[in-house]
């Protein structure tokens, strides 16, 4: 197998002007691709960081990340991948919890100073060292800020320091069972965890697809889901890459700016989260855009809504496809264009054998085949389980080593996979699991609140919001927007931010003394429909 860098560097010989991704009016050619990366990477190799050390990035959506991936890649080091939308104590727990050692951002991102970031991290005695600043896009002529240092990216050097750098970098090169990545997932309690990937799982994932697809390397890529998370990784930063087939990405998502992309660009593969595709549909100009390129749409990170998916093949031409799994699992079944509309809307797909899937029951035991258990699997796919988390791992994994996803599924006779529950307490909002707990805990800090519980809203565009019960202190009161502002100057993540807000006298609780959930889902779904008569 052969590392990204090493095929993107094959790419810039072989294909130097085909554009490996187009973010908005930015092109950026293989050759680019792997130029900048490598530019990059030398300023990097500059720090002197020990091979392995961990590289937090934050950054926007874009063609620069993937820069950036590559270039930490390139020299040996770990991305500690961070979402767009984190929210200022997520970058810190993040870059602590990953141990990182340097942080590339923009100069200033979501309204924050980086270099005042970094100031505060160095200050709780993280082992934050370094950071490099972009003030653009990386291109020839960008310049970074390293360590408040103003530094041209692209340097004039002789030949014989340009040696000196391929041949340090040459011997940093990764192996493709090496740890490459780190990037967040929610947790059941608490901020996120970093789940650890090497290359090796994300290209046998890629040989999946391409028989779940059919995906060649004519096919024209639009990904619509930030890279920095699992979906994000093989539809934007590996199948497309593995291919050589270019990628469209969005700058900004919007329903317009996606029709429009899938337009201009003739996308023939697009990745989206459901709630992208039905405000894609629910967009007011669909019609007056040709969608006709369209062959194959991957969605995910929740239950696929049959009727609005069928109505976008029905729209398009398209296949709607799925794979089952998680960023820890990877992928457990999946569907492809070879099954019927029936199964590939209304069932996870057929379970992929070398995966070894199981299904378990409350004590860990086996179940029949046509009864309802805990998925768990052990394959090519699957991550490296949880970083610096010796207790999250253990609970990542049954007592005979096997790992565990937080669903409840079904196993028809066809080898087909249906979920129908989950064990974890998750909402998923928009295909981004947000825990509930964690939702509790940012909305408890709020000195009004005396007890608070978040449940999933049902909602026909997201599939699910954040809604929060709470009782309050004596003789306090509390709406939605004072929470909202108390959150957004905690530094909380806006994924955690409720989008309801009821006021209760006390929270129902079950006979084992905890918050009865299941009452105030039912209690929601009542409200919803009461107001909508």
């Amino acid at each position: 197998m052969t590392m990204l860098g090493q095929l993107v560097a094959e790419y810039a010989r072989n294909k130097p002007n085909a554009p490996a991704f187009v973010a908005g009016e930015q092109i950026v050619s293989w050759q680019q691709y792997d130029a900048l990366s490598e530019h990059l990477a030398a300023v990097l190799l500059d720090l002197n960081l020990p091979k392995g050390n961990r590289v937090a990035v934050w950054l926007p959506d874009g063609a620069d990340l993937h820069t950036v991936f590559l270039a930490v890649e390139k020299a040996g080091l770990v991305t500690m991948g961070i979402g767009p939308r984190a929210g200022r104590k997520e970058v810190e727990h993040l870059i602590k919890l990953s141990g990182a050692t340097a942080l590339i951002t923009l100069v200033e991102h979501r309204e924050l100073q980086s270099a005042e970031l970094v100031a505060s991290l160095q200050q709780q005695d993280a082992p934050l060292r370094h950071l490099i600043a972009l003030r653009g896009i990386l291109d020839d002529n960008a310049m970074l800020v390293v360590d408040g240092v103003e530094t041209a990216l692209v340097q004039n050097i002789d030949a014989e320091t340009a040696a000196r750098r391929e041949q340090a970098l040459l011997q940093r090169r990764h192996t493709v069972d090496e740890l490459f990545l780190l990037n967040s997932t929610s947790g059941t309690t608490g901020m996120p965890k970093c789940v650890m990937h090497n290359q090796s799982r994300w290209i046998h994932y890629h040989d999946l697809a391409l028989d779940s697809g059919g995906l060649r390397a004519d096919d024209v890529f639009l990904s619509a889901i930030p890279a920095t998370f699992g979906f994000g990784v093989w539809t934007s930063h590996f199948t497309p890459t593995l291919l050589g087939a270019p990628t469209v990405l969005l700058p900004k998502f919007s329903a317009e700016a996606l029709l429009e992309a899938i337009q201009k660009h003739r996308v023939t593969v697009l990745a989206a989260v459901s709630t992208q595709f039905i405000m894609m549909l629910n967009c007011p100009t669909l019609a007056q855009y040709d969608l006709s390129s369209l062959r194959i749409l991957y969605t995910g990170g929740e239950a696929v809504p049959y009727e609005r998916a069928a109505e976008f093949e029905r729209t398009t031409g398209a296949s709607v496809l799925q794979f089952y799994g998680s960023n820890e699992t990877g992928a457990l079944s999946y569907t492809s264009i070879h099954d019927t509309r029936e199964k590939r809307l209304t069932t996870a797909g057929k379970i992929i054998p070398s995966m070894q899937v199981r299904l378990l029951d409350e004590n860990g035991a086996d179940i029949t085949a046509s009864g309802r258990g805990q998925p768990a699997c052990k394959g090519a796919v699957t991550s490296m389980g949880y970083y610096n988390d010796a207790n999250a791992s253990k609970k990542l994994y049954s007592p005979d080593g096997w790992m565990l996803t937080g669903d409840i599924a079904e196993l028809d006779a066809e080898g087909y996979l249906k979920i129908v529950g989950r064990t974890a307490d998750f909402i998923i909002r928009g295909g981004k699991n947000i825990s509930g707990p964690a939702a509790e805990q940012a909305v408890a800090t709020h000195p009004n609140v005396a007890m608070a519980a978040a449940v999933a809203m049902p909602d026909p565009v997201f599939g699910e919001r954040v809604c929060v019960y709470v009782t309050l202190q004596p003789g306090t009161t509390l709406t939605l927007p004072e929470l909202t502002a108390h959150l957004d100057s905690q530094g909380c993540s806006k994924e955690y931010f409720p989008e309801r807000l009821i006021v209760v006298d006390e929270l129902p609780y079950s006979s084992g003394g905890k918050v009865a959930k299941q009452l105030l889902r039912e209690d929601i779904k009542k409200r919803l429909q009461e107001e909508s008569v």
